[in-house]
């Protein structure tokens, strides 16, 4: 689906109440766009985790206004499944993704901090007295 709207409208074809009852969590899955506005935005919250991280953020339940409490975490496999027809991993998500080189070089310590290996628990930042 497009947009969170429609998502939130076929939420409350399925569970009843309105549209703009579950308009929230439907955002919240999909702002991501603002950062990646493509597909690979799905990346951070269209998977199993991102469901639980919804159900954490939302509650158990959304009420609706038909006075029925409707599982968040129902709600968030829905948008994935209208999303991607199945609900990936974080692990089906990140095994197929490269690293640019400038994002896979460590830095070593001694560039970082100021670091007195003959003293350990003497170490501090690297800054002007």
């Amino acid at each position: 689906m497009s947009h969170p709207y429609y998502h939130a409208q076929s939420s409350a074809r399925r569970h009843g109440g309105v549209a703009e009852d579950y308009l929230a969590l439907h955002e919240w899955f999909d702002e991501t766009k603002a950062h990646m506005p493509d597909p690979r935005h799905r990346a951070l919250r269209h998977h199993s985790e991102g469901i639980y991280l919804a159900v954490q953020v939302f509650g158990t339940t959304i009420p609706n206004r038909d006075g029925k409490a409707v599982p968040t975490r129902i709600l968030g496999e829905q948008h994935v499944r209208e999303d991607l027809g199945y609900i990936p991993t974080v692990k089906d998500w990140l095994q197929h993704m490269t690293l640019p080189k400038t994002l896979n070089r460590p830095q070593r310590i001694e560039q970082t901090f100021a670091v007195d290996f003959a003293e350990p628990q003497k170490t501090v930042l690297n800054a002007e007295p």
